[in-house]
């Protein structure tokens, strides 16, 4: 009873569910959404849409056409001299009943595929771009923590120098601050160099994407409008790779019953005229011919149902590849974002104590090495919250993404 009613909970958000709205460190939807659409792969796939329907308007119109067959000759009979003569056919194959309609259908089936193909290559493309972006957003955030760090220790080294002028602090004292002051620096430079680097590879594989000299602040994570069990049903329930699976499943079983029934060839019916001895004898009349078909037919079958069968396989493997997509998703949501608060809580545990032993270190009841100990601890606590804070907010953008949530084609379902 418990599982009936938690699947009628979450069926209740499917219809229909409105897009889930983004979070505010995206870039704004309605560029996401030119910049997704103009992508080279994205555009050679929509081309191949425009292809699948040329295929279509061909299979709709079938591959016979008229076929003209002439031939003239001079013939010289013994003591009666030399005629003119000859004659001409002319022709066209017609498809059996019920070929046709198999040809439409299959041409269809061919639409619905690239179409769907088409979309799963816009949906791998947004989770590129989700990517990359949030690369740059947590080099950011990583870099603003290490500028952070670098500037207590600068106030801290100052002040060390300031009381060994004054006698009241050692040698040793200045070169622990200065060598935590350099790592600092040391480190911040890398993390600039993360951020710079992030950068570049978002903007050469995104050029219309709009984007500032620093990235934008990277958000918590928070709360999704939509459950996440909710959007996880979503992502099998919107697949357009499973969609394209089923399509070309049936689109392969319509083509092997099309090729059975071609081991029945079609026929060719045509009207014949000819002229012989300068026309002394003309006649027309009707033609018709049809080829037997044997073993090349019968294994052109076979090789049809053979198709067919693997694609229904393949649609079964796309189910499940898609299945557990879903099911990895909302499981990495939920433990990422437990992660996440565990590491936000130690985060501000440890920067708690950092104030605390400065404050203790400037009245003298501290040691130096303690207080410097302490500002390493909370410093890379910090660093481990941006992290989990940013892998976090990648598996809910994830989840949005594989639903269909966020980024979708205008009218897409």
């Amino acid at each position: 009873m418990k599982t009936a009613t938690l699947m009628l909970g979450l069926l209740g958000w499917l219809a229909p569910v409105a897009a889930t709205a983004q979070r505010a460190d995206l870039p704004p939807e309605a560029q996401v959404i030119a910049v997704l659409d103009n992508y080279p792969s994205v555009s050679a796939a929509g081309a191949r849409v425009g292809a699948a329907q040329a295929q279509n308007n061909m299979l709709r119109a079938g591959s016979h056409e008229v076929t003209a067959v002439g031939s003239y000759l001079r013939r010289t009979v013994d003591r009666e001299g030399g005629y003119d003569e000859f004659d001409a056919t002319i022709g066209r194959a017609f498809r059996l009943p019920g070929k046709a309609a198999l040809d439409r259908q299959a041409g269809a089936l061919g639409i619905e595929v690239a179409e769907n193909l088409a979309e799963d290559v816009r949906h791998q493309t947004a989770l590129t771009l989700s990517g990359l972006w949030y690369d740059w957003l947590t080099a950011g955030a990583l870099y603003r923590n290490d500028l952070a760090t670098v500037a207590v220790l600068d106030r801290a080294t100052q002040a060390v120098q300031r009381r060994r002028q004054l006698r009241d602090a050692a040698d040793l004292d200045i070169d622990l601050a200065k060598a935590a002051q350099a790592q600092a620096r040391a480190q911040a430079a890398g993390a600039l160099a993360m951020r710079e680097q992030a950068r570049a590879l978002l903007a050469a594989t995104f050029p219309g994407l709009t984007l500032t000299a620093e990235p934008p602040h990277l958000a918590p994570p928070g709360q999704l409008a939509t459950p996440l069990e909710a959007l996880s049903v979503l992502v099998v329930k919107r697949s357009h790779e499973i969609q394209a699976a089923e399509s070309e499943a049936q689109r392969l079983g319509v083509v092997s019953r099309r090729v059975d029934a071609d081991r029945i060839a079609d026929p060719t019916i045509g009207v014949r005229l000819f002229s012989e001895r300068n026309g002394m004898e003309r006649g027309a009349g009707v033609v018709a011919s049809i080829p037997f078909g044997g073993a090349y037919r019968r294994a052109a079958a076979d090789q049809a149902s053979a198709e067919a069968n693997a694609a229904r396989f393949d649609l079964a493997y796309v189910r499940r590849s898609v299945q557990a997509t879903a099911d990895a998703d909302l499981s990495n949501a939920r433990t990422r974002m437990a992660m996440w608060r565990s590491m936000d809580e130690a985060a501000g545990s440890a920067a708690s104590a950092a104030t605390r032993t400065e404050r203790g270190e400037a009245l003298g009841e501290i040691d130096l090495s303690e207080m410097l100990y302490a500002r390493r601890q909370a410093h890379d606590a910090r660093r481990n919250e941006i992290e989990a804070r940013g892998e976090a907010v990648r598996a809910l953008v994830k989840l949005q993404i594989d639903s269909h949530s966020i980024w979708v084609t205008p009218g897409d379902d």
